[in-house]
This record gives C-alpha cells, sequence and structure tokens, in this order.
C-alpha cells in the first residue's frame, strides 16, 4: 500500500494506494502546530481504522509520497518518516525530485509543490495541452504545454476567503454556507452573497481558462481543462469550460511521482 499526503494551507487530504487504485482517503485540518508525534498518532488513528491494514502504525504501507505548501508540516512529516516508518521508502516531493515535468518558469523553485504534483497527474491522464483548476484556499490555475511543460499559471484568492473578507469586511454582511442558491437573483442577503460567490467563481474560471487557453495552443479546443480541490464541486456545473474533474489529482500525481523515484525491485 502506497499512503500519499497532500498538505494544503487549510486541509491535509490522505490517500491510501492499492497498486493505481485509491482504496481510501481523509481530509483533515492543516494545523501547522501539530508535532511530528501529534501527526503520527492521528496517521495511526485513521489508518488503524481500514480493514487492509494493521494494527500497528505502518503495517501495510510500503511507500509514502507527500507534498506539502506548509515548510512546518513538511518538516514535521519529515521527522514521522524518520522515526515511525524508518523502513518504508519515502518521496517527499522538493527540488532535485524527478517528476518528468519540466518547468517553464523564471524561478521554478518557487512553485507551489501541489502544482507541479498535478501538472504531472494531467499530462498522464489526459496529455497536453492542459489546464488545472484546483479550488482550495487559492483558486490556481496551472497550464501544460501540449510537449508536457509546466508552463505557468494564474493564482486568484480562493472560494473560502472570499467568502470570509465579506463576512468581515462587510458592516451588515456575515460568514454564509458556501452552498448554490435557488436563482442568480437572491432574494434575500444570505442568497445574494452565495449567487455572487457560486455564479461569480464560474465566471471567472472561465474568463481565465479561455485567455490561458487562447495562449496555450493555436486552437483552445485542444486544452484540456481539469478541475480539481476540495471546493470544485461548487462550480462545476455552473463553469462551461471545465471538461473533467478528478478530485484525487494530486494524489494520483503524488504515486506517479513515488514510482519515478523508487526503483522497483
Amino acid at each position: 500500500m502506497l499512503l500519499t499526503i497532500d498538505v494544503g494551507n487549510t486541509h491535509t487530504v490522505l490517500g491510501l494506494f492499492d497498486g493505481e487504485e485509491i482504496v481510501e482517503h481523509w481530509r483533515i485540518s492543516t494545523d501547522a502546530r501539530r508535532t511530528a508525534d501529534e501527526l503520527a498518532v492521528l496517521l495511526q488513528g485513521l489508518m488503524g481504522m481500514h480493514p487492509l491494514l494493521g494494527d500497528e502504525l505502518g503495517d501495510g504501507i510500503d511507500g509514502i509520497a507527500i507534498c506539502s505548501t506548509v515548510p512546518s508540516v513538511l518538516h514535521e512529516l519529515r521527522e514521522v518518516t524518520r522515526r515511525y516508518y524508518g523502513d518504508v521508502p519515502a518521496v517527499l516531493v522538493e527540488p532535485g525530485i524527478k517528476t518528468g515535468v519540466p518547468i517553464l518558469m523564471d524561478n521554478p523553485k518557487e512553485v507551489g509543490a501541489d502544482r507541479i504534483i498535478n501538472a504531472v497527474a494531467a499530462v498522464e491522464l489526459y496529455g497536453g495541452p492542459a489546464i488545472v483548476v484546483d479550488f482550495g484556499t487559492a483558486t490556481t490555475f496551472d497550464a501544460v504545454s501540449a510537449r508536457g511543460e509546466y508552463a505557468g499559471g494564474v493564482i486568484a484568492p480562493g472560494i473560502e476567503i472570499s467568502v470570509e473578507a465579506l463576512g468581515v469586511r462587510g458592516a451588515q454582511l456575515r460568514k454564509i454556507e458556501l452552498a448554490r442558491p435557488r436563482s442568480v437573483i437572491g432574494k434575500n442577503t444570505v442568497e445574494a452573497m452565495q449567487a455572487g460567490i457560486v455564479y461569480g467563481f464560474a465566471g471567472q474560471v472561465d474568463g481565465v481558462v479561455q485567455r490561458m487557453a487562447r495562449e496555450l495552443a493555436s486552437d483552445p479546443d485542444d486544452v484540456t481543462v481539469i478541475a480539481t480541490g476540495g471546493l470544485a464541486p461548487m462550480v462545476l456545473g455552473e463553469a462551461s469550460t471545465i471538461d473533467e474533474h478528478e478530485p484525487w489529482l494530486t494524489l494520483i500525481g503524488l504515486r506517479l511521482v513515488y514510482e519515478r523515484n523508487v526503483s522497483r525491485t
């Protein structure tokens, strides 16, 4: 079994692979204050419930792949792999790791590891050219060329950030449930805010994707647009430019990078 861990700014997503199939997944909050020992206890609690794994931490795990946008958590997870999974091959995505995707950026080291991993999975699953739209703390748009290169991207405020900002800065507004309203024209303040978030972000996605596709390919229709991230379902039904939805894109990319860096015997 391969354990994959994608640490985002708000949530951490864990996936368990049996070969190429993801057989279990978990989503927990990201807390930069957690120590390696606390993370180990959390992992044991989650995986101890799975019937394919043993009762002891590490039983049934024969590989680990990790990417993180939070340096302090990556540091603690490195310690987890050393102390609690010492005999298990572990791949932590950082400079020097083989991904198979050239990065065409002014400073490749500043690109988030999760964005590169998404590009790896997009190339493997759909080929290029492609655009990955990841709905997380930020909404990111990542361009993959026809040759499988990471060509660059766009970073915009995420859906939850926008909701929180409205609640904080609006004197008569408050934080609302993220849900699709009955109609575009809201009949109350909550519905009006929900409409602004859902349809506003759908319009943003379509506008940014169309512009990126025109730069990425001579025929924009050749570009495959893939949505991922925990908040993608909020926009899927309203954004006309999205072709595919792959909720486990980052975890799949982690599996691929693990396979490219750990020799099979």
